[in-house]
This record gives C-alpha cells, structure tokens and sequence, in this order.
C-alpha cells in the first residue's frame, strides 16, 4: 500500500505528467477558442451571402454558388484531401484505423484549419450545410495532433485524445456538454472503454468554459416553456417519431447511396461535381425564396420560439438543398440544417393537429427527423433539450427519439455516419471496415 502511494505521489509530481497534462488542457482550450471563431465566422459569412448576394439578386446564387463550391471542391481535393463532408464519419474511422499514418490522412492540424476555413467559405456561398460537425472533426483532429508534441499515457492515446476531440467539438458548437459526452459515447465510441471517461469529462468541461466566455451563457434556440397536457402527448409523439424518423432515414440513405455512386466521379472530376450540385442548391433555393440557403439556423429559431412561420415545403425543400450541398463533396456538416428541417416538418405536422401547441409540435417533429438522420436517440434527446431548456418536454422527446429511431431502422439499417466511416476505411490503405 505504501509503495504504491509513493510510486503514485512521484507520478502526480513527475514534471513529464505535468507537462502532458497542460499540453492536452491546451489542446481543448484551443478546442473552444476555434469553435467560437468558427461560429463567429459561419454566422458571418451567412449574413454577408443574404445581404450582399440574395439581397441584390434572387438570380445572383446561379452563378456564385456553383462557382464557389467548384473553387472550394478544387482546393479540398487538391491541399485538404480528407477535409470533406461533414467530419464525423473521418473521425469515427481513424477510431478504427491501426495506423498513425492512416489516421493522419484524415486528421491533421492542416485539415482542421482548411475544414474551418473552406466551411465558412461554403456558407459565403449559399450551401445549406452546418458548421456543427465539422467542429467535430476539427476537435478530433486538433486532440490527435497534440501527440506530436508530447507522449501521452495510455489512456490518453488513439480512442481517448480522438473521442475527447469530438465530444469537445459537439459541446462547444452548440454550447451542450451533456450532447458532446453522449454522443462520444453513442456515435463515436460504440465500444467506449471506462478509462476515457475523465480524459473527455475535461476535454469537454475546457472546451465549454472558453466558449462561454467568449460567446456568453447561451441557449442554443433560446429558452422555451411549452409543455403538452397528459391527453395530448400520444399523438405528436406517434406522429412525429413515424414521419420524422422515416423521413431521416430516407434522407440518410440517400446522402450514402449518392456518396457511393458519385466516388469515383469525386476522385476524376470533383470541380464539375460540386458546380452541378451548386447549381442545384441555387435552384432549390430560388424555389425557396431564399430560405433553404445555409444552415438553417434563423429558420429553425423563428419556428422553434413561435415567432414565425415557414411555408409547408419548407421541410422538403430544405431536405433537398443539404442533399445536394453534401453530394457536392465540399466539407460542411448536416446537423444544423437537419434541425432546420426536423422544424419545418413539425410545423407542417402541427397544420394536421391544430388543437394542439404549435411549439410543442415543432420540437417533437425537430427531434424525430433529427433522430431519424444520426440515428442516436439519446444524443438527439439530450442535444434537443439542452438546446431549449424545455423540463416540460423531457418525457414526449425522449419517446419520439425513441420511436423515430426505430422508425428509421426500417428505411436505414446503418447509421449514417457508421456508414460514411466504412467508406473512409475501405479506401485507406491496409485497411477494411470490420
């Protein structure tokens, strides 16, 4: 007993544990430093595309959004290969890859920088992606990284620094570490091992302090305090959870089936990919009247706090414009815009059940689609609640995540991102998905 206190007094005061320890406490404040620059700068580049673009020309994104998502198509290919998409399913296959070699294919300190930088730029475009997932990957590339600089104990290594990253990167783009802890867990790390627990428990509580203070105590769709009456939660809950998880699974399985048909297109001619798909997203934004255009966040909100309202194919149009964002091949994540989707689905739900609340409706319907799309149901209900603050809901979202996630099974065996994880794998080298 005394000799194992020793040898554990003389590890707590080793100057190398104190020095790997403040290496990876800079890591995740430098986590939560970029994933506010990143917020500031994707809330930015959205105001300047309304204002300087949309505003003077319904007709101006026909030419720069395919143009701009060819320039970004051109430089992701060329200096950032692994930069694109979302992130996630990079960062859940380098959890697998054996190789730090392999792993670095797909996270670097290069590649974080670049997914930061040509994601604000899609935005400046008109793309409807999010930067949510990308801080994903920026967060797990950034942790990653860190082994360059120092050796890492054990526990810290591979899964731990990969996983720590991500639940980072979620805590700090929507300011909810509850989500980030569970969806390292839920998504990321499918076989989550005890031992990392305090290495993502700090990585995150780090992460979520330099955001608050730089972006302040936020509530991600702000606070919101409607609640349904014991009578009225079957329905919403049956009708939200069916419709929003079936319609995520359908548009997961298309962001996968398009992804695998469009590979070697991406591979030869990736430029004239994303100019088609920017031609696509400008029509269906033009069909829009301009809504369906970036993340979707003011959409969601306005729907979310009752203070507004979106026409009925909004939610269908939206699903389209990410669709063809994503299959453009330009880095940018689907978070955001699926929440924005998940919204107008349930605004469009609550035209069929006007006795009921219509807020109340949104949220369910902006969980089930959510749920529908990730397919982690206790990640989606954490994330939708911290996002609203809303205690009187707790019980009808957790039953539509639920119910929405089974629902989706039946459409998408796979989960997205697991999905998207395998293709990385079997295109790295020395690898293959099992």
């Amino acid at each position: 007993m005394i000799r194992h206190l020793r040898r554990h007094s003389r590890q707590l005061l080793s100057p190398e544990t104190w020095r790997t320890r403040l290496l990876f406490w800079t890591g995740a404040t430098l986590m939560g430093l970029l994933a506010s620059l990143f917020a500031l700068g994707a809330s930015r580049a959205g105001d300047i595309f309304r204002s300087e673009i949309l505003s003077r020309s319904p007709l101006l994104p026909f030419l720069i959004t395919p143009l701009g998502l060819g320039l970004i198509a051109f430089v992701t290919s060329r200096y950032v290969k692994g930069a694109q998409g979302s992130g996630i399913p990079q960062a859940i296959a380098a959890l697998s890859m054996r190789e730090h070699a392999t792993r670095r294919m797909v996270l670097s300190f290069r590649i974080a920088i670049g997914k930061i930088l040509l994601t604000i730029l899609g935005l400046l475009c008109g793309a409807s992606i999010g930067r949510e997932g990308p801080t994903v990957h920026v967060g797990a590339s950034i942790m990653f990284g860190l082994e360059r600089f120092g050796r890492f104990p054990y526990h810290y290594l591979d899964r731990g620094l990969i996983l720590a990253g991500g639940a980072a990167g979620i805590a700090a783009a929507f300011n909810t570490p509850l989500a980030g802890i569970m969806f390292a867990i839920e998504e990321m790390g499918r076989s989550f091992e005890e031992r990392n627990s305090g290495t993502l428990i700090t990585a995150v509580f780090l992460a979520g302090i330099i955001t608050v203070a730089i972006q302040g105590n936020y509530t991600y769709f702000g606070i919101t305090d409607v609640q349904l009456q014991i009578h009225q939660i079957f329905l919403p809950i049956v009708t939200c959870g069916l419709i929003g998880g079936i319609l995520g699974g359908l548009f997961s399985t298309g962001l996968i089936v398009g992804s695998r048909r469009l590979a070697r297109f991406y591979r030869c001619c990736p430029v004239r990919v994303a100019m088609v798909a920017g031609l696509a997203v400008a029509l269906i934004g033009y069909l829009s009247g301009g809504l369906t255009y970036g993340t979707g966040y003011e959409q969601a909100k306005l729907l979310v706090t009752g203070q507004g309202e979106m026409p009925l194919d909004f939610s269908i149009l939206k699903l389209l414009a990410t669709i063809a964002s994503y299959l453009s091949g330009i880095p940018g994540g689907i978070f955001a815009p699926s929440l924005a989707t998940g919204a107008g689905v349930g605004s469009t739900i609550a035209h069929w059940l006007p006795d009921l609340p219509v807020q109340a409706v949104v949220i369910l319907g902006m969980v089930g689609y959510f749920t529908g799309v990730v397919q982690t149901p206790m990640t989606a209900f954490i994330i939708v609640l911290e996002m609203t603050e809303d205690s009187a809901m707790v019980l009808p979202i957790m039953a539509t995540a639920f119910l929405a996630f089974a629902a989706s099974r039946l459409v998408c065996p796979t989960a997205i991102y697991q999905a998207l994880a395998e293709d990385f794998l079997t295109r790295a080298p020395g690898q293959n998905p099992g």
